[in-house]
């Protein structure tokens, strides 16, 4: 079955913060929100890790560096088996910094797999993914969590498409095929999002909790999607608008058409199945 009811809230925080609800919406000038601190929570930052000695150091110095409301942080790498130099690189990571620590797999199941294994060790209120391929940019992390220090938000995502004059595609396929499954996604669980496929979402513990992640490969954003969806109560999905700077094949970009075929078959089995 569908659901029908779930709410999705975009933020355009360049200009004005929205905190909506189902009867009405009320406009609070960013600025005033921006120096609100969120002291008694803890944010956990999961970061899959494939293949990423070039790119790995300098995101999570950028993960380290930027502004999380006062929140506490915690950095968690996990290595899905590279075969490059990222374990030895995230081992000196976690060993100069104390709020970084790292899991390894013995064998490469996937970053999904990597996505669960982080999320099982994670101790924060609140969750956020974070690649390792310096694709999105941690500065966007403040006006992520603003909703939840405003609205008492549970999902959040960051969209790359209500931010066009800061996102690059790679090219028109993965452009469309991007709108093409949120489309999908939207029909099959009563959403209204822009985003399904971003690597930036945000959402609480709880949340989390109340379901259970099945996807080993790359099926985690249908799967969390409509899973969280369909709790009862349903959650707000609200968007900001995030960057985005995609790379090359050749500079390890690993989405495929094989992806996008396994995110219809999982829009499609956890929407209706599950």
């Amino acid at each position: 079955m569908m659901a029908s009811n779930a709410i999705v809230h975009q933020f355009n925080l360049p200009d004005f913060y929205v905190a909506a609800s189902v009867n009405n919406v009320r406009f609070r000038r960013r600025s005033n929100l921006c120096g609100l601190g969120f002291p008694s929570m803890k944010l956990s930052i999961v970061i899959p890790c494939y293949n990423e000695e070039r790119t790995l150091a300098e995101i999570v110095a950028q993960v380290l560096a930027t502004d999380i409301k006062g929140m506490d942080r915690e950095v968690i790498i996990v290595d899905d088996c590279s075969g490059d130099r990222a374990p030895q690189i995230a081992a000196a990571l976690a060993a100069d910094h104390p709020e970084v620590k790292v899991l390894t797999h013995p064998e490469n199941r996937g970053k999904s797999a990597a996505l669960k294994t982080g999320f099982e060790s994670a101790s924060g209120d609140i969750i956020l993914v974070q690649d390792a391929d310096l694709e999105y940019d941690p500065a966007d992390y403040a006006a992520l969590l603003v909703p939840f220090i405003e609205n008492g938000a549970d999902v959040v995502y960051g969209s790359r498409f209500l931010a066009p004059d800061r996102t690059t595609f790679l090219g028109f396929t993965h452009f469309h095929g991007n709108r093409a499954l949120t489309m999908l996604s939207n029909v099959m669980n009563g959403l209204r999002l822009t985003d399904l496929s971003t690597c930036y979402k945000v959402f609480r513990r709880s949340v989390l909790d109340q379901m259970t992640l099945e996807e080993e490969k790359f099926g985690f954003c249908p799967e969390f999607t409509a899973k969280a969806a369909r709790l009862k109560p349903k959650p707000e999905f609200i968007e900001i608008p995030v960057a985005y700077t995609s790379r090359s094949y050749a500079e390890g970009k690993k989405i495929s058409w094989r992806h996008g075929l396994r995110a219809i078959y999982c829009i499609i089995r956890y929407s209706l199945f599950r």
